[in-house]
């Protein structure tokens, strides 16, 4: 390929000189690299010079090829010269031309002008910077973070547990909770639960028969569940509630000062600590001294009421226990 006219060539890209191809009727050069290319076009359109010098969008190529000395044959060239003259060739000029032996892709590349390989090297994809990378963890990292955060605010869980904290945080709760024990462990004797239906299993669904169960209403209707009842609810919460409205050492505390009740404001209508004792000494009277106020407690009653209790007598005493305690530590910490 001759250097002028390979320089033009050169300097088209691969899709412009398919489009020179097409213009001058290149035949099969779809497979061709670029350089294979450029030399394809280079030996055809000099092969046609006479008919495509006429065309206007070649001029360059050819005005390229007139001002170069033109290709001679080398049988000729040997004859006249009996020994090839040393050329002098600038190193950019130095092209792969047809006559040569047909290169490997390994020589292609190495003999590549360093204009094609940095336009080879920068269409390679590159990997990102470490920097780049964990920038981008980074921002990933924060996103995730705030939106989990915002999903937690949203939630309400933060408020609700301090609420239910707050809730928790008194006597007067727990005592509703030992209540609500002896309450339970009497209901499930006095008012028990009684078989109503059952659900047939299923073979297709792979079940087993489901028994429906729920309480016996009927014992409202009896005399020994009222009787029962009532005893509880004397010995466990009216007796001890009483004792604690009238025996109320709230009401002379304040600032260490024993002041009149009518000029203390007080927040507390029942002092927790006296329905605490009250209702452990009402409950070892009845249950263990045999106190009956003249027969107002019934006997059997009494025995279905302590053997229902969890632990009875002594889970009752133990409840009462806790209660003071609180209600003592409760009364320190507002000092």
């Amino acid at each position: 390929m001759s250097s002028a006219a390979s320089t033009w060539l050169h300097g088209q890209r691969k899709v412009e000189l398919a489009a020179i191809a097409d213009k001058v009727g290149l035949k099969d050069y779809d497979n061709l690299k670029k350089p294979e290319l450029e030399a394809a076009l280079d030996d055809y359109m000099r092969a046609n010079q006479t008919t495509l010098s006429k065309d206007t969008s070649l001029s360059a190529f050819f005005k390229r090829v007139s001002a170069s000395p033109a290709k001679k044959d080398s049988a000729s060239i040997e004859a006249k010269t009996p020994r090839p003259r040393r050329k002098t060739v600038v190193k950019e000029d130095i092209e792969p031309t047809d006559i040569s032996e047909p290169e490997t892709s390994g020589t292609a590349l190495a003999k590549r002008s360093p204009r094609t390989s940095i336009s080879f090297a920068s269409s390679v994809p590159l990997p990102p910077s470490p920097a780049v990378v964990a920038n981008q963890i980074d921002r990933q990292t924060t996103a995730v973070r705030a939106r989990l955060t915002e999903i937690w605010d949203k939630s309400g869980i933060v408020e609700t547990s301090d609420s239910i904290r707050d809730t928790l945080s008194n006597t007067v709760t727990i005592e509703s909770i030992a209540n609500s024990l002896e309450l339970w462990g009497l209901f499930s004797v006095i008012l028990p639960w009684k078989h109503l239906v059952a659900i047939p299993e299923s073979t297709l669904l792979g079940t087993p028969e489901i028994p429906l169960r729920a309480p016996d209403l009927f014992q409202l209707l009896g005399s020994e569940f009222w009787s029962t009842f009532q005893i509880w609810v004397a010995t466990s919460i009216m007796f001890p509630l009483l004792f604690s409205y009238f025996f109320n050492m709230t009401l002379k505390a304040k600032n260490g000062h024993v002041r009149h009740a009518r000029n203390v404001q007080t927040s507390m209508q029942y002092d927790p600590l006296t329905y605490n004792i009250s209702k452990a000494l009402i409950a070892w009277l009845v249950y263990a001294q045999g106190l009956r106020l003249g027969g107002f407690f019934n006997n059997q009653s009494i025995a279905v009421v302590e053997a229902a209790i969890p632990g009875g007598l002594q889970g009752i005493l133990i409840g009462t226990g806790i209660g003071a305690i609180t209600s003592i530590y409760e009364a320190v910490l507002k000092k």
